[in-house]
């Protein structure tokens, strides 16, 4: 898997997000400055980190969409290519219509940083090849601007196309108000866009990978892209 993270001002999750591709790969990836025009030559998976790009000034995102280098994103999912998106990393993906909707402030109006539990709605994408359907995840989020929102008319395209992936629940696997800890509508945690190479969600998998200092439910997220793109080359 070669992979490419962009790096923007005030992106701080990106040395997590290349620990655990090393991990789970076991080769580098290349780390990509936000003015660059170009990816790595035979980049497979793009990866745009959580924190909080620009300052988070104007709304989450919305700066970094429009740095040079998204360009070259565009053109990289337009081709085919993966595309990965935590956190602010998935702000910046509907900023920059690569998927639709919005992320906005929190139902409470306050920061969240905790472990939250996913439900896992497919297992036939590569970003859920190494889960199961159904299957419950446990995984970080630490965000203040996570409430899904978009119209009602893309809510049911999300839905009628099967483009949500993650969605948040119980730990038994409920979809109940009291887990959707942001407020995203249809406790909405990651979509992914018609083709279904790029996927945005706001939840950590990065944080949860390796036993030696906590959970792992993260890891299947990697290891399937891992695997996925072993099968493709």
């Amino acid at each position: 898997m070669k992979a490419a993270i962009l790096v923007f001002p005030g992106i701080n999750r990106e040395r997590d997000m290349a620990r655990t591709l090393k991990l789970v790969s076991g080769r580098d990836p290349a780390m990509v400055w936000h003015a660059e025009t170009a990816l790595p030559a035979g980049t497979d998976l793009v990866v745009i980190p959580g924190g909080f790009s620009y300052g988070d000034y104007l709304r989450c995102g919305a700066i970094a969409a429009r740095a040079p280098v998204m360009d070259a994103v565009r053109a990289h999912a337009a081709k085919g290519g993966l595309v990965l998106g935590v956190c602010n990393g998935f702000q910046i993906l509907c900023e920059s219509g690569l998927l639709p909707g919005l992320l906005m402030r929190n139902a409470g109006l306050k920061f969240i940083c905790r472990d939250v539990y996913l439900r896992v709605e497919r297992a036939d994408t590569p970003f859920t090849a190494g889960y199961k359907k159904n299957q419950v995840i446990r995984v970080p989020v630490a965000h203040g601007e996570g409430n899904y929102i978009a119209d009602g008319e893309t809510i049911a395209k999300l839905e009628g196309e099967g483009r949500v992936l993650y969605r948040y629940a119980s730990p038994d696997g409920m979809i109940d108000p009291d887990w959707n800890h942001n407020g995203a509508m249809n406790a909405i945690a990651g979509i992914v866009s018609e083709r279904g190479n790029v996927l945005g969600m706001m939840p950590h998998p990065e944080n949860h990978v390796d036993a030696a200092i906590g959970p792992t439910d993260g890891r299947g997220l990697f290891a399937g892209l891992n695997d996925h793109l072993a099968k493709a080359a």
